[in-house]
């Protein structure tokens, strides 16, 4: 498919910022095709160490492509963006970044992990001698200029979106942000092979890739925060073998988590003989985390589906 623009990734920002300098201007309706680095900016390569990992720029981390400055787009209308295809590299990466992560206090030493897949038919990809991860491109980050002056970090996502790493905003889905400022200003990056919800250990298959969008207006709707449409089922490449599900139970949601992620490490290392940081690292790129129940006072459930298929 023709697209109208494309977008290379030289043409990126680190940061949002409402003065940054548009690089294209589009009409509704138009479609664009951006060019995406993976989340080191280029620092990364196929052929890339644990020592490369050591010597990373973190004021270079997470570009996005942009921003594009869409025709007509004003404060209280919603930007509907429609992720029509991914072309991804064929390779990526996932990393254990000390001092990030669910458990970066049980974690604190690097490791790295390069991946190849093949790009066109997305098969899934091999970890260590027996564990087959399932391919869903997405873009982790991707998004709207902040009303607010000044500079804000790529790091937490916000209102506008951003760095909100949902894994179900992949071809086919459509994206509704609130605009904030004139032109909308998009841009995204981030892109992913694969990710489990909660993308765990801080990074997901992180791989370069080209996306295709389409943009629409709705004119002064407002709308508080994004919300998004999928073109059908979300984990049919996850489900044909059911799962393995470890829990964590507690007042706290967050050590709940963190509960139910160290139980499935505890059970994977035990039954695949594979190391921990290996099996959180497996967790990041594949495995679910859902709140189960979060009404029943004082005590909160969450639970962590891991996919039996990528062992069988």
């Amino acid at each position: 498919m023709t697209h109208q623009h494309t977008i290379h990734k030289h043409e990126h920002h680190i940061g949002w910022d409402n003065s940054f300098t548009p690089v294209a201007r589009i009409a509704p309706g138009e479609s664009v095709e951006f060019e995406v680095f993976e989340a080191s900016g280029g620092q990364l390569g196929a052929d890339s160490s644990v020592a490369t990992l050591e010597r990373l720029d973190f004021g270079r981390i997470n570009p996005v492509t942009g921003p594009v400055f869409i025709e007509g787009a004003e404060p209280d209308d919603i930007l509907k963006v429609t992720l029509l295809s991914f072309a991804p590299s064929g390779w990526g990466w996932t990393a254990n970044i000390p001092g990030f992560g669910l458990l970066a206090d049980d974690f604190r030493a690097p490791a790295l992990h390069i991946w190849t897949y093949d790009a066109s038919r997305l098969t899934p990809a091999l970890f260590g001698s027996a564990a087959r991860v399932p391919l869903k491109p997405f873009t982790g980050t991707i998004g709207v200029a902040p009303a607010a002056a000044g500079l804000h970090s790529i790091v937490p996502p916000r209102r506008v979106g951003g760095n909100m790493d949902v894994r179900d905003l992949s071809a086919g889905s459509q994206l509704f942000l609130p605009v904030e400022v004139a032109g909308a200003l998009f841009s995204l990056g981030d892109t992913h092979a694969a990710q489990g919800d909660g993308e765990v250990c801080g990074t997901a298959i992180e791989s370069p890739m080209r996306v295709a969008l389409r943009f629409d207006l709705i004119k002064q709707t407002p709308l508080s925060f994004p919300r998004f449409t999928t073109p059908g089922p979300v984990t049919s490449h996850l489900d044909a073998k059911g799962y393995e599900v470890t829990t964590g139970i507690g007042p706290d949601l967050m050590e709940a988590a963190r509960a139910a992620v160290r139980s499935m490490i505890d059970l994977l290392t035990r039954r695949h003989g594979m190391a921990a940081v290996d099996a959180y690292m497996l967790c990041s790129v594949c495995a679910d985390l859902r709140i189960s129940e979060i009404v029943d006072l004082p005590n909160w459930t969450v639970s962590l589906y891991f996919p039996r298929l990528v062992f069988e």
